[in-house]
């Protein structure tokens, strides 16, 4: 007799997913948005499996195929021209519970009785429907709060896990924030993260380095105008990577580390986002402490927050053990390369958890998967274009000769696409064979920066002289 919560079994986990999908959305319309256009083709696909009628609210075409004409409606929602991903980002909300006139009554006559539901972004809040629409995929407000960098210290404080030294300085105190860049300098000097005063922010972008007075004075031209709080810790070297786990009713399912890709220009102090992957493995004794670190954390988020679903928690892996940094209270992009094994299960099971849904799964079910996390190898190569002109869309082999990339006219197995985004571009090698079991992801992403710099013009905004991080632990 078949196990129906063996979720190692593929058949199986299709027959949950199916039934969380069915209660969720079965056969009732869904607006997906605000999506990128090229982003959205699995979820419909997905939906249209459940006999769902899709609308997609698309703010820009993206890199990669896009459904089919055939299996949804499109309507287009031209968000204001932002210079980051965090700006971008944090228009969802506003987007999706502000719609124009003239979109509000093209999915009102998509469906005319109201008895539909948004499928969106992890940006936009659930705690009110949207014209009378329930959110799901998106997040109570209360758990995109827990994503403010000033509050990660004491969370890991509270959870048992060991983060790094730091100080929560006030921006308006000068003596204050020079007295903590001299105390926890080390040797590369220390990293300012701004707070959430004004929403959400990620990938990076209010995340600065700095070493000397000159990029002090930079990161307080960028941050005052921005934020009133600033953290500050010491550069942590090694290799960065987040660990994850899902929050379900009988406790936190760890599940495997992931790279995060953030390469780093030492001339100019910055860093750059460049996707993540699971070909590279920790040591054990720091995979073990990593996954200990979800189950604690979790536990917290549960107890304290009525948390429940993906999470995330980034760091670095230095010479003496992993360094939390922050929190991700969402399926974030790391949670989603693990998540490589089966999308469309994750992504129902998440939706399902958010949405309150009892899914019948315990921990022992879900950390049942995590031998074929490590078996399935993936990688997400991207380059992510923030403040530029946009770019045409086009896609095309690249050729891989161990370092560097180049046009082919054949089909190499690594498969490269870019397109513009409201940010500037989005660049992606998807598959990619370059990417091998055991060997680094950033590397390979590096490759990919040099690449579309070199052909696809400064309309882009990937110019730098950017390096992967250096892998620095020594096993005990």
């Amino acid at each position: 007799m078949t196990d129906l919560t063996d979720l190692t079994d593929p058949d199986v986990r299709a027959a949950v997913a199916d039934r969380l999908g069915a209660e969720l959305w079965g056969g009732r319309p869904v607006v997906l948005g605000p999506y990128v256009l090229a982003g959205a083709t699995p979820y419909v696909g997905w939906l249209r499996g459940l006999g769902c009628p899709v609308l997609v609210v698309a703010t820009t075409g993206g890199a990669g195929e896009v459904p089919a004409d055939d299996t949804c409606e499109v309507r287009w929602l031209t968000p204001p021209a932002t210079a980051t991903m965090t700006d971008e980002l944090r228009l969802h909300d506003h987007l999706a519970h502000h719609l124009p006139a003239e979109l509000r009554a093209a999915v009102d006559a998509f469906d005319p009785d109201r008895r539909g539901a948004w499928w969106a972004t992890p940006f936009v809040t659930s705690d009110e429907p949207i014209d009378g629409r329930p959110v799901t995929g998106g997040r109570p407000g209360a758990f995109v709060a827990l994503e403010d960098k000033m509050r990660a210290d004491a969370l890991w404080e509270a959870a048992g896990v060991t983060g790094p030294a730091h100080e929560l300085v006030d921006l308006a105190d000068d003596a204050a924030l020079r007295a903590a860049a001299e105390d926890l300098a080390g040797p590369l000097g220390t990293v300012w993260s701004g707070d959430a005063r004004d929403g959400f922010n990620g990938g990076g972008n209010y995340v600065r380095w700095v070493r000397d007075d000159a990029d002090r004075a930079e990161a307080l031209a960028w941050f005052r105008p921005r934020c009133d709080r600033v953290r500050i810790a010491p550069f942590l070297d090694g290799v960065p990577c987040s660990i994850h786990g899902f929050v379900l009713p009988d406790g936190t399912a760890a599940l495997r580390p992931v790279e995060i890709a953030v390469l780093r220009d030492p001339g100019t102090r910055t860093f750059r986002y460049c996707g993540l992957g699971t070909t590279w493995d920790p040591p054990d004794a720091d995979r073990a402490e990593m996954r200990a670190a979800v189950h604690r954390v979790g536990a917290h988020l549960q107890r304290v927050h009525g948390y429940r679903g993906a999470f995330g928690i980034d760091g670095v892996l230095t010479a003496d053990g992993f360094r939390p940094t922050e929190l991700n209270s969402r399926m974030s992009a790391g949670a989603s390369t693990v998540a490589e094994l089966d999308r469309r299960f994750f992504a129902f099971l998440q939706a399902a958890l958010l949405a309150g849904h009892d899914t019948g799964l315990t921990v022992d079910d879900v950390e049942a998967l995590v031998p074929a996390m490590d078996a399935q190898r993936s990688g997400k190569v991207v380059c992510v274009g923030e403040g530029g002109v946009g770019t045409a869309a086009q896609s095309h082999p690249l050729a891989w000769d161990g370092t560097d990339f180049s046009r082919s006219e054949v089909d190499t197995g690594n498969a490269f696409s870019i397109g513009a985004t409201p940010s500037g571009s989005y660049a992606r090698v998807e598959p990619c064979a370059a990417l091998r079991p055991g060997e680094r992801l950033a590397p390979v992403t590096a490759a990919l920066l040099r690449y579309v710099e070199r052909t696809c013009g400064a309309g882009t905004a990937v110019a730098g002289a950017f390096e992967p991080a250096p892998d620095v632990r020594v096993p005990a």
